[in-house]
Formats: structure tokens, sequence, C-alpha cells
């Protein structure tokens, strides 16, 4: 399970350290490999880290869509297409493809966000100005949260 914000540099080559926290789960859960592509929400640019085993979930469930339908077929161009298994190295270290890097609008500093099955990977920036746009989405007793969301205890 991944939980929690890290923050972090990411090297010039694009490498980016795993924190140790996440690292013990990908090691128990993947052997450490893991595949990273693209948020395809155009709204929130950042890169979506699954454990191996999650995205070969993920991707046999979205191959079995309709890929007749355009938005079915966008989405799968764009997360399959983005997508690079990756091991972490020796150091818990993974290499991010400049193509990713650029899409993501990737800099020095870099935030993980976990997010129970995979880690979110943002520029802190972009993190940080998202923020408060999310705090304003979300409030509690709203009559416009989504039915997934009434009647959840938190």
């Amino acid at each position: 399970m991944f939980l929690g914000v890290s923050t972090l540099n990411l090297d010039a080559k694009g490498r980016l350290a795993i924190p140790a926290k996440y690292r013990n789960t990908l090691a128990q859960s993947c052997a450490s490999r893991v595949v990273v592509t693209i948020n395809p929400d155009e709204r929130e640019r950042c890169l979506l880290m699954y454990p191996e085993n999650e995205w070969f979930e993920l991707a046999r469930n979205l191959s079995r869509r309709d890929s007749m339908h355009p938005t079915v077929r966008a989405m799968q161009r764009l997360m399959v297409g983005f997508a690079s298994e990756l091991e972490l190295d020796s150091q818990g270290r993974i290499l991010l493809s400049l193509e990713l890097r650029e899409f993501a609008g990737l800099n020095k500093r870099v935030s993980l966000v976990g997010q129970v099955n995979k880690i979110e990977i943002w520029d802190e920036e972009s993190w940080k100005g998202g923020q408060e746009q999310w705090l304003s989405d979300v409030r509690p007793g709203d009559s416009g949260l989504p039915e997934e969301l009434k009647g959840l205890p938190l």
C-alpha cells in the first residue's frame, strides 16, 4: 500500500530515487519491477507508477474495452503507448525517459504521492499548485459530490 507524500530531487540524468518505505513494498510485491506511464487526465499532468503486477491487471482490463470507441482508444494509446517497464537499480532508483519527464513537466524537485495501489509522480510546483483547487473541489456535505463519495465515512 502506497501512502503519503515524499518530495525529492530528480538527478540530471532523469533518475529518481524511490523512498525506502516504497522500495520495501515494491521488492515484496513485484520484485522491484514497475511500469511508469502518463496520467491521461489533461488537467493533471503527472506520471503514474504501478507495481508491475498492478499494471498488468490494469492493462489487461484496458485492452478488453471497446477500442472502436474514440475515448477508449485514446486512453489505450496514451496509457499503453507511454508505458515504460522499469526496474529499480541497486540504489533504489528508476530512470525516467525524457518523454515522460517532458509530459509531466518534471524539474529538479519531484513529489511522489501514494495512491494505495500506485504512486503519482508530480513536479513539486504542480503538486503544490493543485492542492488549493482540490481542496475547493472536495467539500464534505456539498451536493455536488459524486454518488461514489456520498456517505463515505471520513
